[in-house]
């Protein structure tokens, strides 16, 4: 059976709870999705039920490990082709081996966890260094980006520590959300233009970017310059919201 959900990790674990209760999930599929209906599987749209995701999260931790569990969430917050069906797999595995299902890593199922796994910390790495801040009329501090994975609530540590007592907001442009921070509290909310909420830079904006294009351009030693490895670590697609790389 193919399980339909709603992109929550808690309607991923109501999937979980139906394939050992109800039905083996051959496919978990997110509703949003350019599904294809297959005429040898039904589909079925599994409503989230938030006392049965927490029955199967608190297994996970009671049968696996906290860690583990922690390790499926950060998988979920990937962009990673099919990772519902490589969770499942994983969970499986590991309500069979335990605990020491994290030192199996030349297994096929751990070996896929892991890698996605590494691409959303080598990407929350990465933006910690890239993300740039403008100042809005309300003296707010303005950053939007478009990561490939889900990290906002990973970036939070990071700049609610670097920026304690000031406001800012750190808008994910994909996916139409926002991480809102202010006296080292912050919370992760829905922002975009069907919202109707607009950033509007201060009147100082565009002199402080002029000064930091300047800034760059001028410390840049011509002779060095190597643009593979630029790009190497600091990917094109990230460009257009880095002050210094757009026109």
């Amino acid at each position: 059976m193919n399980y339909l959900y709603d992109e929550t990790f808690d309607g991923f674990l109501t999937c979980v709870k139906h394939h050992y209760y109800t039905e083996n999930a051959e496919g978990i599929f997110p509703n949003s999705s350019a599904y294809q209906m297959d005429l040898t599987r039904y589909a079925m749209t599994v409503e989230t039920d938030e006392d049965a995701a927490r029955i199967v999260h608190r297994a996970i931790v009671n049968k696996i490990s906290k860690w583990d569990a922690e390790r499926v969430y950060r998988v979920f917050c990937t962009n990673e082709p099919e990772k519902e069906m490589k969770m499942l797999r994983y969970l499986r595995l590991g309500f069979k081996q335990g605990g020491r299902i994290r030192l199996l890593h030349g297994h096929p199922v751990v070996n896929d966890v892991q890698k996605a796994e590494q691409r959303l910390g080598c990407e929350v790495h990465r933006l910690c260094g890239l993300i740039r801040f403008s100042e809005t009329q309300d003296k707010l501090l303005y950053a939007g980006f478009e990561p490939d994975n889900d990290v906002l609530e990973f970036l939070a540590p990071h700049f609610t520590d670097r920026f304690r007592y000031d406001p800012f907001i750190l808008h994910d442009k994909r996916r139409d959300k926002a991480l809102f921070a202010y006296n080292k509290e912050w919370q992760i909310a829905a922002f975009g233009e069907e919202e109707g909420q607009e950033i509007q830079m201060s009147e100082d904006e565009a002199t402080y970017r002029r000064l930091w294009k300047e800034y760059f351009e001028v410390m840049a030693t011509k002779e060095r310059l190597n643009p593979a490895c630029q790009r190497r670590f600091m990917p094109a697609r990230y460009w257009k919201n880095i002050t210094e790389m757009s026109t």
